[in-house]
């Protein structure tokens, strides 16, 4: 099997005899015409026929799917987010294109407004630089205005409550932020939601301690997803010996809301995944990796962030706080998600596959350019054999990665 090593767009490329997952049904033996740098048509093989001249690659049987969309990566390959530099995002996108992902949103951390300002200037450099590796969505802002209750990894020192003056000089300065994260509880959470609703950008309900009745204010005001469901989130309490639902609850039964959840085997069990799946369902439901610096790296203590002295052990692969209190993120990429949710949580196939392609694009409302094979959509392509293992991730018609 051997992919072109020139990258011309301009010329067509028929990738054959594919297993090809569409979100309705699975085309077996399957064709997908790239011609430039988008999807020309997704047939049965036979039906149509292919040009002399043009560049035709046998996959021998294997998955052909659409590229994977991450909306929640801090890092990667030794990158991070908050390092503040095109060659930690550099870092990070090519280290996801390994897995898969051929789209990221880049995530920030609690820490202090400086230090997230340094992390904002670093893509608006990147979005003006040609970046081998994943497309570069928007930056996800995770943090500071969330719950010391469920702070989860993130640092206390920083927690704050939504501070108009400061949120607005950062909207208004920097316009591919595309989704805040914060705990609707806090005073001046709901004003915030309401300003992210009127400018579009997805407001997710995160490291919340809020109850089920403050869920559905905070829905009333905006906010429409929940960041890695279970995961720094109130559940279910008894107050005065009545029982109380909580924000994961919330998150499981109301429509109204997308969750994701991290698909890496560690941070939920495969019990879980089950359950948020069958409440859920695929359209509702995302996978993200939540990766940090370490993603693709092995084992060890790493830095996080812009400080050095604060650090995650990585061991028995999933990313530690040193004490071993909590979980601070994922080191794993792109095609582990699924294998996570086929494998352990025994979800068909093609979910997975919607969970972590078409479900984040709509979520990001993209889902107009990417996200499926559609005729007419970027052709970010991901060859893939049946364990999980990655070929070929092509992006724009062009490859950035080969095995």
């Amino acid at each position: 099997m051997v992919w072109p090593t020139h990258n011309n767009t301009q010329n067509d490329v028929y990738l054959v005899n594919g297993k090809v997952v569409t979100p309705h049904r699975i085309v077996q033996p399957g064709l997908v015409h790239i011609h430039g740098e988008t999807i020309a048509r997704v047939v049965e093989m036979g039906q149509g026929s292919i040009p002399e001249g043009v560049r035709v690659v046998d996959v021998r049987g294997a998955w052909i799917i659409p590229g994977l969309i991450d909306i929640h990566v801090h890092g990667g390959g030794g990158g991070d987010t908050m390092d503040g530099s095109i060659d930690s995002l550099c870092l990070i996108a090519s280290t996801h294109a390994r897995g898969g992902t051929t789209a990221i949103t880049p995530t920030t951390m609690t820490t202090s407004i400086q230090n997230i300002t340094e992390a904002l200037e670093a893509f608006a450099q990147a979005r003006d630089s040609t970046i081998e590796g994943a497309r570069l969505l928007g930056v996800h802002l995770e943090g500071p205005y969330f719950s010391y209750e469920q702070r989860g990894a993130q640092d206390p020192q920083y927690l704050k409550n939504p501070d108009p003056e400061e949120y607005l000089e950062l909207l208004d300065r920097y316009p591919f932020i595309t989704r805040v994260s914060a705990a609707p509880e806090l005073p001046g959470a709901l004003e915030l939601g309401r300003e992210l609703r009127r400018r579009r950008i997805l407001a997710s309900i995160a490291h919340t301690d809020a109850t089920y009745d403050q869920v559905l204010l905070a829905l009333d005001a905006g906010y429409s997803h929940m960041t890695h469901l279970y995961s720094g989130m109130s559940g279910m309490k008894r107050v005065n010996c009545y029982r109380v639902a909580g924000a994961i609850e919330a998150g499981l039964v109301l429509d109204e809301l997308t969750v994701e959840v991290i698909a890496d085997g560690k941070h939920l069990p495969g019990s879980l995944l089950k359950l948020i799946y069958k409440c859920k369902g695929a359209d509702r439901m995302a996978l993200c990796s939540d990766a940090l610096r370490p993603a693709g790296l092995p084992a060890g203590l790493y830095s996080t962030g812009q400080a050095s002295d604060d650090r995650v052990l990585v061991e028995d692969g999933v990313a530690w706080l040193p004490d071993k209190s909590s979980f601070a993120g994922s080191v794993v990429t792109g095609t582990q998600l699924l294998k996570t949710m086929v494998e352990i949580a025994g979800v068909p196939f093609q979910e997975a596959v919607k969970m972590a392609t078409i479900t984040p694009a709509r979520i990001l409302n993209v889902d107009h350019v990417m996200g499926s094979l559609d005729p007419g959509k970027y052709a970010d392509v991901v060859v893939m054999k049946e364990d999980f293992t990655v070929l070929y991730t092509i992006i724009g018609g062009k490859t950035v990665y080969a095995a």
